[in-house]
């Protein structure tokens, strides 16, 4: 992290950036604040110089549209983005975006300082990021943003920060005619073959890094470096230096066959089955790197907001002082990245690995590696690849913590190999980047002695592959009769004309013989942005069925799609084992259980609530004006009873959502306004006003024989009036209901004094028996009952039982500090409880003793999951917002876990839905907003 530049942005939308991050190939990161709230964010803004091409602009939106999706866990949420609309006419379209600030080291840093990783945190470094490809493979895409530079180590675990080939790039160059070149530091033995990449290329580069983060080097180092890629695709890995634990496991990612490979699933409960939130419980970074989190969290609490008008004048002096005694450099000897401070004695350096030396003789048009005697002497400030911090004189690192590796991607070929030169830059090409400008320093201590050494290079550290490594056709990387080449598709774009003699699509290409080097003419581009890559043509067989472990979710039976054409779920219900039934704001359909094809969809349905069993053959459905009676077997309406028919005698009756139901008989809560006339007034006084009045009743209704059995009145709800009810327990003699805190009118919520109430109503009059308040049960206490006349409730931060006819205190279970109980769910002779800090478990109902209690290794709070079991009540499933998480309801044994990221489509809505699950037989449907997967269960 340094200081401001001259020629840094100092707003971003309502963020003041107070430093610089960290930069990479195509963007630099700032730390920045918002002053009116105080929030820290990180921004990532694109250089100038390549959002100005137009492909880039759509790549870098695209990438930010996945990590949106991706939110949660160890990604975190995006807080805004530039806004196109605020851009001055004439003026490019701003490209950042913020995401809230996490102290974090990047990986390269964290190696530099400390050396490589312990088993435990190599464990939960990989646990983190494999949980976050599985979700990304769950929708059918390839993440492709992995590198050293794009994963951060935090206190509490690792953070990725790129989500696409564009934040992992070693370097990217706007070329002219509106091209982009962009090499990639990591390549797969399929992209080297000239092959597509799938999900098994993210796992080979995740093996990468994870053996780079347990050796602080490439598993491929042996041998001339222009031989690297040759190593990748037919060597065999150099593991001796992994922790034994983990070498089989690493060894498997970096298979040379792709279906060799284990999946994301596999990976993270290999090498952390309770999950790596689980796992980095108590701290899991070693000492060194622990301090270094802390002292970068003190140091941006410490920043103050520059005042742009004097960092510009302090940097112009310094920059002038600074040039009176140096020869200029020439135009391609300007650092793009001047910091350079000479390495603390006894820092730890990796050693320099065989293929790091310079080669000779570089191909025309490649990156030219200059010798170490041919090296001209010192001039201006640059990074002299042997590990030392690269500083300008105008900036000052805010961690002293130890030496930053060089900026190369060293992960895949070597530890520091040397600067490249670039090649003359063609006429017409565009403008180059703005030689980095000194910024004025900060009120830190001050940096050590600069060793000056010349360096050009294009945005990014050197490609980690030299482009020696295979042969370049006549016109160069990228030109005809080049090397092998990797289909890498973008978001879409407007096509140009047709050219006969093209392919018949355009795609984004990397170039293997240049690294990486992929170079994309203007509007040619094809359809990925959400990380979708083409399909194989070839007719391969299907590779074998990899083993299933624990903590990987089994193969779905089947997955359904809601249509995008079509408004999102509203609800969901299964119908006799036979039928998923949803409904949306449009129309009811139905999808078969067996096989997760879509059967009818019926208009008359739209806005209905939850589908029920109306006997054996029909399909009840509750819509805002009538009742429906759907045929099973092509959706067309059998019966209808409009609520002005059935309840005439209350015109103008609203129905609210059904508060239970058992067999035929549904209860549900309705309302109705009525006009009061205003008693005659006494003589000589006037008549006063009529008064509007809202009357609410509750009803019992048989679904079987369409008729009601009984309505009560019942106190009307805050406006419009009608008051929401949950039935919580059902007796033989009444029925037991809670109502929702949302829908109490203020004068009731005064009177409970912050405690909730249940209402008993006889089972066949419907009348009001009791009401009652049970211990310190807040409104909002999560409450349910059982047929022996027990209810549970949460209070505080424990779960309560009483007798629900006397409210007596029977026991109580303990809740995690800063906690409390979600709704609890009663099996047999056990209740599974919940709890907001995601942790499950079991208690026995006669005496509450805690049978067992496991976390679902969601990272941080939120809402309590949701707890649905399966037909034969072996399997509880838990859903939250952020995944759905199997355990053995008997013991707790924690099973598997599925996240989902929703639809790939780049220009999708964001899913941020919570998940739900539905149960019958031996399969769990999990669903997230359109998504439905059918999943196999004890």
């Amino acid at each position: 992290m340094e200081a401001l530049r001259q020629d840094d942005p100092r707003r971003f939308g309502r963020f003041t950036a107070l430093a610089r991050f960290d930069e990479g190939a195509s963007a630099v990161r700032y730390v920045a604040r918002d002053i009116a709230s105080g929030e820290t964010a990180l921004i990532t803004a694109a250089r100038p110089e390549l959002a100005a091409v137009p492909v880039f602009s759509r790549r870098f939106q695209a990438e930010a549209r996945t990590a949106e999706r991706l939110a949660g866990g160890w990604v975190t949420p995006p807080l805004d983005t530039g806004d196109p609309a605020e851009t001055p006419a004439g003026e490019a379209e701003p490209l950042w975006t913020a995401a809230g600030y996490v102290p974090a080291l990047p990986l390269a840093e964290a190696i530099g300082i400390a050396g490589p990783l312990p088993e435990r945190a190599l464990r939960i470094l990989g646990a983190g990021i494999a949980e976050i490809l599985s979700r990304v493979h769950a929708a059918g895409s390839v993440l492709q943003g992995l590198a050293p530079g794009t994963v951060l180590l935090a206190a509490d675990g690792p953070r990725l920060t790129a989500f696409g080939p564009l934040g992992a790039a070693a370097s990217a160059e706007a070329r002219p005619g509106g091209q982009l070149s962009v090499r990639l530091g990591y390549l797969t033995p399929e992209q080297i073959e000239g092959k597509e990449v799938s999900a098994a290329s993210d796992l080979f580069v995740l093996g990468l890094l994870l053996a780079y983060a347990a050796t602080g080097t490439t598993p491929f180092t042996d041998g001339p470096a222009e031989e690297a890629t040759r190593r990748i695709a037919e060597d065999e890995p150099e593991l001796d230096a992994v922790p034994e634990e983990l070498r089989e496991l690493i060894a498997n990612c970096l298979a040379k066959d792709p279906d060799q490979r284990p999946t994301a699933g596999t990976v993270a409960a290999e090498l952390a089955l309770e999950g790596a939130a689980g796992l980095a419980r108590g701290g899991w970074l070693p000492e060194p790197l622990a301090a270094a989190v802390a002292d970068q969290e003190a140091r941006v609490l410490a920043l103050e907001v520059p005042e742009e008008g004097a960092a510009d004048a302090e940097a112009g002096a310094t920059d002038a002082a600074g040039q009176a005694d140096a020869p200029a450099a020439p135009e391609d000897a300007r650092p793009e990245d001047p910091r350079s401070l000479r390495e603390p004695e006894g820092a730890r350096t990796p050693p320099e690995p065989e293929d790091a030396r310079p080669v000779d003789a570089p191909p025309v048009d490649a990156p030219a590696l200059q010798k170490p005697a041919d090296a001209p002497a010192p001039s201006g400030n640059a990074d002299t690849g042997n590990g030392d911090i690269g500083e300008d004189r105008g900036t000052t690192r805010f961690l002293n913590t130890g030496p930053r590796p060089p900026q190369n991607d060293r992960p895949t070929t070597q530890l520091a190999l040397p600067h490249e030169l670039t090649a003359p830059r063609a006429p017409d090409a565009l403008p180059a980047p703005h030689p980095a400008q000194p910024a004025a320093p900060l009120a830190l201590p001050a940096a050590a002695p600069v060793t000056p050494q010349p360096h050009s290079h294009t945005h990014g550290g050197p490609a980690p592959y030299p482009a020696a490594a295979l042969p370049a056709g006549p016109a160069g990387p990228g030109g005809p009769g080049q090397g092998p080449m990797v289909s890498l598709p973008l978001p879409p774009a407007p096509a140009p004309a047709p050219d006969p003699a093209a392919s018949r699509r355009t795609l984004l290409t990397i170039a293997a013989a240049a690294v990486g080097g992929l170079i994309v003419g203007g509007g040619s581009v094809a359809a990925l942005g959400s990380g979708d890559t083409a399909r194989a043509t070839d007719d391969k067989p299907a590779p074998k069925p990899r083993r299933t472990l624990p903590g990987q979710a089994p193969e779905p039976r089947w997955i359904y799609a809601h249509p995008a054409s079509e408004s999102s779920p509203l609800t969901t219900a299964l119908w006799q084992d036979k039928l998923l039934v949803v409904t949306s704001e449009s129309q009811a359909s139905a999808v078969d259980l067996r096989t997760g094809k879509r059967l009818w969809q019926r208009a008359d349905g739209a806005k209905g609530q939850v589908a029920l069993a109306a006997g054996a053959d029909l399909v009840f459905v509750a819509s805002p004006t009538e009742f429906l009676w759907l045929s099973p077997k092509d959706g067309k309406v059998v019966h209808r009873v409009r609520y002005t028919e059935a309840f005439d005698d209350l015109p103008g009756l609203t129905v609210g959502r059904l508060a239970g139901s058992s067999g035929p008989v549904i209860w549900f809560t309705g309302s109705h306004t009525v006009t009061v006339k205003a008693p005659k007034p006494k003589k000589g006084k006037k008549k006063g006003k009529d008064k509007e009045v809202v009357e609410a009743y509750f009803f019992a209704y048989d679904i079987v024989q369409r008729k009601e059995l009984w309505r009560t009145p019942v106190p009307a709800g805050r406006a419009p009036g009608t008051p929401a009810y949950r039935v919580v327990a059902e007796r033989s003699a009444d029925i037991l209901v809670r109502q929702d805190a949302v829908s109490l009118t203020a004068a009731e919520v005064k009177k409970a004094k912050g405690k909730g109430s249940v209402r008993s109503f006889d089972q066949k009059s419907g009348k009001l028996l009791w009401t009652r308040q049970y211990g310190a049960a807040s409104l909002e206490a999560a409450t349910s009952g059982d047929e022996d006349g027990t209810l549970y409730a949460a209070v505080g931060q424990d779960l309560q039982a009483f007798e629900a006819d006397t409210a007596k205190p029977l026991w109580r279970v303990e809740g995690s500090d800063g906690s409390w109980f979600g709704t609890p769910l009663i099996a047999g002779p056990l209740i599974h409880t919940t709890e907001r800090s995601r942790l499950v478990g079991a208690v026995e109902r006669e005496s509450g003793r805690l049978v067992w209690r496991r976390s679902t290794e969601v990272p941080g709070t939120g809402p309590a999951p949701s707890l649905t079991l399966s037909g034969s009540e072996k399997t509880l499933i838990a859903a939250d917002a952020i995944q759905v998480t199997a355990f053995s309801a008997a013991d707790g044994e924690r099973l598997w876990k599925f996240q989902d990221i929703g639809s790939a489509d780049p220009k999708g809505e964001t899913v941020s839905a919570s998940y739900r699950a539905l149960a019958f037989g031996e399969t769990v449907v999990v669903q997230r907003d359109r998504s439905f997967y059918a999943f196999p269960v004890a």
